[in-house]
Parts: C-alpha cells; structure tokens; sequence
C-alpha cells in the first residue's frame, strides 16, 4: 500500500505558490490558506546554523527542504506550505513576547536581509510565511514605554496609566494594576509586559506602519495576531470588549487595504462561541481551542462523542473552513505528553487533525513525538534533528535549553525512513490534505455507525471528490459493524490510505462495510468518487 501511495505522491502532489487568490467553491467562499498546512516554529529551538547554540533565522532555511523541497518528485519532505514564525522581533526574554523594536529581527535570530532570504526560499517552496504579530503590549524596556513613564509628552498616552491605583484585578483576579513612580499602569500579563492604548491615535498609526512595512518591504504574508481578546479594555470589562471588535475590524480592513491577500489568524484563547464573533470582519481565522480540546478528548476517550459535537458547531459558528485547528501549541504541554508517551494514539490525534475541516496548524517536533510539559521552557525545547548529543540541532555543547527527554527514537533521522512511523503518518496525511480537493475544502458529513462506538466515520466532499475517512478509535480491532451512507454517486472504491482488503462499494448502497476487520488504532482514506 505504501509504495503505492508514494508512487501517487510523486505524480501528483502539488507545489502550491505562496499565494493564491480566492476561488468559489461549490461548498462556500475559500481563499489561499484554506489549501495550506501550516507550521509553528520557534526560531530559538529548530536549527543552529553558526554553532553558538541558539536556533536562527538562516537555520530555518536550511531546514526547509524538511518542510517541503518544492520538488513533486520526491516524497520525504513533510510537505508543509506554511508556516508561523513565533515572535522574530528584537526583546529582551527568550521567548519574545516583549518586544523591545519592532522594526529590527532578534539578534540571536539573525537580520532582516536574513528574514528577506526566508521567504524568498520559502516562496520558492511553496511555503508561505507568517509571524507573531504581539501589538497588545510591550516590553517595560521598549523605548516607548520607557519615554511614557518619564512623563515625555510625546509617549505619555501610548499606555494606559492612573494617578491611582483602580484596585481591580484581571477576569480571575490577576493583579494587573502596577507601580511606576506615583502612577500605576495596566499589564495584563505581568508588569514586565504593559499594555499599549490602541485607542490613542498616534498609537494606531505607528502600528498600522510596522504592519505596513513587514508586508511591503519584508514581504511577509500575514499575521498571527496575539492576545487579540484582551487588545482594547472598557474599565473591569477586559475581555471581548465590543471596543477592541471595533478595533479589530478596522485594523483588519486596514491590512487588507495593503494586501488583500494577507492571512490574519487570531489568538482568542477562549470558547469558540466567543472566538467566532471574530472572523471573518476582524481577522480571516481564529485558532478554535475546543477544536484542539476535542481532539484530546476523543483520543483519550477512544470514542468519537466529542468530534461529533465539535464537527457540527464550528459547522454553525463559523463561515465555510474559515478558522485554524491544531492539536497543541507553545503554551501547552506537548501532545506527546497529553497522551502519555502512546505513538498510536499520537497517530489517531494527527488523522483528527489533518482529515478534518478548517486549515491545520502542526506545532514543530509534534509530527516526530517530541514531549514536553510546562515549565513553558520545557515545551519549547529544541527540535531533535538526529540522535547525536546535540540532537542535529546544534554542533555546540551549550544550547540555550537541553534537549526535552525523549529516547533516540525521537528524532527526523530514526523517523524518516520507517514506513510506520509517526513522522511517516503525517508525511503522508499531509502529502493527500495537498493532493485531494476534498481533504483540504470539502463539506464534511459524519456518518452513523452500528455495531461500534469506538469508530468515527465521515465523508469530505466537493464536487468533483468525495472521500470517506474511518477511524477506528479503540485499543481493539473492530468486526461486526456498519456505516451509513447518504445516497451518493460512487465511481470508484480506492484505497488512499491504511492497509486491508477494501470491499467495493456499490453505487447507490446506503450502507457500507469497507473492511471486514478494522485494526486497533487505523486510519482509512477511501475515495468513492474523483479521478
């Protein structure tokens, strides 16, 4: 089976351009991104190109071909065709979230001519780039804040100060008043990051100019926008303010008034009966954090009860795949650890992902089953390349953060050449999402199942394709059961993805039993209709 499929990929996979203009579909409005898998990387810990034992910019590069080598003809690429870049500007902490300049790149990181050599070679892959975009607050030692505390005029309301403390606290009572001289100031995080007044003017402007500018003359393709609920307070209310909703929308037609093409992605870490408000007038995508939830739960339940809720409610609370799914990301304990070291559970959480609606985000080193749980450092740790000491990721002997601990099977090199590997998995999972219409942006349809409760079925179909995904969920192979299908036209019974003797469908049966036995933990792929 696996030869086979390697054969379909070399023909046929797709090089997408780095952007692509909206199309109609029969199924809703879609737009370049919606054909995309993207992929979160933080700089700091995925390659070290000059040995000092800090990730940058240039060690990117090297490593796209990892990503996606932009040649069809070949299969070892992870065939990924975005990626998000977490925060690359200048600061003063290891993580980047407390911006000192945002005009200038990390020094660790490298330089703007290095980010600009980034997303040539990206472009050239078929990789389109996006990054943190933190606007909600700065570092205590951004010269503007610095300039606002001393009571210069020109900065004095770029944050938001009281002669007074207000003595109230955050949502779950975080303190988020701070001393400085006789004044207080809001940081809603801690007091080394204060809010900026998006509502002052001239704040709004130098903003829209630094977004200006990484579009334009970096020439990045959009924004992870960070912290976007708690952007514009309105006193004690500080969360999803009908105030930064007004923001948020014309910041958003601001950016599309530069590059229409422009992807923004909001970080609204809350419910998605909350986060959906936001898209499309604020920001094109949220991340959906139930999404993420329901497919922990899923895995770790073996039964399909909470995708089936969260299939039909993003279904309702959003426009067509218009909001970004993933499983973990920098400020969650690694999937990995979440399920306890089980490689096939790993497995059962990326064919979740990647067979599902909406446009997939992979946070680095999940596809080879890296684990980590918080401190934040200790899932963020650098990527493991190969086996040796430094794990491929650097030549020296002081990396800025050990590797996390994890055997030598936990690494590209152990992974890429073992058909049933995880890396292998979401190899191919990615390389089909790429190839097949129906994967990436058509409808879904789940299906009722008899004889099984631990079997998730559904269809994804556009019009020229339908493909039927069957997970079966349990630590024990299945037998005796049905799916229910809807009436259809079937061309075709092709085995896309897993091992078995597939059963031909006929066209127009309303039920359905593709194998006579689903293995523990599998994953099918069958399309019924298309070339």
């Amino acid at each position: 089976m696996f030869k086979r499929l390697i054969l379909l990929i070399a023909l046929s996979v797709l090089v997408a351009a780095p952007l692509q203009a909206q199309h109609e579909d029969g199924d809703g409005r879609l737009y370049w991104w919606n054909d995309r898998v993207f992929y979160e990387i933080f700089v700091r810990s995925f390659y070290d190109s000059d040995s000092d034992g800090v990730g940058d910019l240039r060690g990117v590069i090297e490593k796209l071909d990892y990503l996606n080598d932009g040649d069809p003809n070949t299969t070892t690429d992870l065939g990924i065709t975005g990626i998000w870049l977490m925060p690359i500007n200048e600061s003063v902490s290891y993580h980047g979230y407390d911006v000192t300049n945002y005009n200038q790149i990390e020094q660790d990181y490298g330089n703007l001519d290095d980010m600009r050599d980034l997303i040539r070679e990206a472009h050239a892959r078929g990789i389109a780039v996006i990054i943190d975009l933190v606007i909600n607050h700065t570092s205590e030692q951004h010269p503007w804040f610095i300039a606002s505390a001393a009571n210069d005029p020109a900065y004095d309301d770029w944050y938001i100060w009281a002669d007074e403390n207000p003595r109230f606290g955050g949502p779950n009572n975080e303190t988020v008043w701070h001393p400085r001289g006789d004044r207080f100031y809001y940081g809603f995080f801690w007091s080394g990051m204060p809010d900026l007044n998006l509502q002052n003017p001239v704040v709004r402007d130098e903003l829209y100019a630094i977004s200006r500018e990484w579009l334009t003359d970096i020439g990045v393709d959009g924004f992870r926008l960070d912290a976007v609920k708690h952007f514009v307070e309105e006193g004690e209310n500080q969360e999803n303010t009908p105030s930064t909703l007004a923001w948020m929308a014309d910041y958003n037609d601001y950016i599309d008034s530069i590059s229409a093409d422009a992807l923004t992605v909001g970080e609204v870490y809350d419910s998605d009966y909350l986060s959906s408000q936001y898209v499309p007038e604020q920001v094109d995508l949220v991340f959906d954090f139930d999404f993420a939830v329901a497919i922990l739960t899923t895995v770790n339940q073996n039964r399909p009860d909470a995708m089936r809720s969260i299939t039909t409610r993003v279904a309702d609370l959003y426009p067509f795949g218009q909001y970004a799914t993933f499983i973990t990301n920098h400020d969650q304990e690694r999937v990995m650890s979440e399920l306890r070291g089980n490689i096939d559970e790993a497995k059962m959480a990326a064919s979740l992902l990647l067979t599902a609606p909406g446009v997939p985000f992979i946070y680095y080193g999940e596809e080879i089953g890296m684990s980590g749980r918080k401190p934040d450092e200790n899932i963020r740790t650098p990527f493991r390349w190969d086996e040796s000491p430094g794990g491929g990721f650097t030549q020296s002997d002081n990396l800025w953060q050990p590797l996390s601990d994890d055997d030598m099977s936990v690494s590209v090199s152990a992974q890429t050449t073992v058909e049933d590997s995880l890396l292998s998995h979401y190899r191919i999972l990615i390389h089909l999402r790429t190839q097949h219409s129906a994967l990436a942006r058509g409808t879904i349809t789940v299906l009722e199942v008899e004889g099984s409760r631990n079997i998730y079925a559904f269809m994804r179909e556009t019009a020229d394709e339908t493909i039927l995904v069957v997970l079966n969920l349990d630590d024990e192979p299945v037998t005796d059961y049905v799916l229910t299908l809807p009436d259809m036209q079937v061309n075709m019974t092709e085995l896309l993805f897993g091992e078995g003797d597939l059963i031909t469908l006929a066209d127009g049966s309303g039920v359905y039993t593709p194998f006579q036995t689903l293995p523990a933990y599998s994953t099918f792929l069958i399309q019924l209709r298309g070339n």
